[in-house]
């Protein structure tokens, strides 16, 4: 397995998670964990966005670029 780099490569794990769990490939635990991490990663851009913008800045945030 790859590390995800970027935004997108997240989504498209995001919708291999949700494929495998309506399928029965994925548990539900394991399901509700990766989408829990998900969630606190998107948690953590969407932080550093709001303080850069607080400082009026604009960051370059390599995860969010699309490839």
């Amino acid at each position: 397995m790859e590390n995800i780099k970027t935004v997108t490569e997240l989504r498209k794990e995001l919708l291999s998670v949700f494929n495998g769990l309506r399928s029965g490939d994925i548990e539900v635990k394991v399901a509700s964990e990766m989408n829990n991490c998900a969630g606190k990663i998107i948690k953590s851009v969407v932080t550093q966005l709001e303080y850069s913008s607080l400082r009026d800045e604009k960051p370059q945030i390599e995860f969010m670029k699309c490839h």
